[in-house]
């Protein structure tokens, strides 16, 4: 009997830590059908986001939104680190954006960059060009396979 309870303890704590949860650090995360940079998008996540995330695969999760949807997400866009999205008592999520809250978790925030701005401090002319850059699937496949790259040949 005792064997029996140590037995499903074990496995209780295995699924457990074959998915946890985590949570998405980066800004429109893209839940792909495949564990592939060229793999189609089911799901965009936004920062502060969860995620169930399974074992890691040559560095993609297998991940489960919370909404059911399946597929991978790669490591670098994960953290094991809860993201709190709070102002005081009020979930900041009803007054600001995903990507002011991601602003302000770096330590930066639309009224900081304002101000640097208006001293002239600094220029953000190529940084709004480059974040305004959109690149297609069949651009980045043809880029991994002309380079011949891991996922080009898929």
């Amino acid at each position: 009997m005792r064997i029996r309870i140590v037995a499903v303890l074990l496995a209780v704590s295995a699924a457990a830590a074959l998915a946890a949860p985590m949570s998405v650090q980066i800004r429109n995360g893209k839940v792909k059908a495949r564990p592939s940079p060229v793999g189609t998008v089911v799901a965009t996540m936004d920062y502060g986001d969860k995620v169930e995330a399974g074992t890691p695969e040559k560095g993609w999760y297998p991940v489960t939104t919370l909404d059911g949807k399946t597929g991978w997400m790669h490591e670098s866009a994960l953290t094991r680190k809860t993201i709190v999205m709070r102002a005081g008592t009020t979930d900041a999520a009803v007054g600001v954006s995903s990507d002011e809250v991601a602003l302000a978790g770096k330590g930066f925030n639309q009224q900081v960059e304002d101000k640097l701005r208006q001293e002239g401090k600094l220029d953000y002319t190529w940084v709004d060009r480059m974040t305004a850059f959109v690149v297609s699937a069949d651009a980045i496949a043809q880029f991994l396979t002309q380079g011949h790259l891991a996922g080009g040949d898929q």
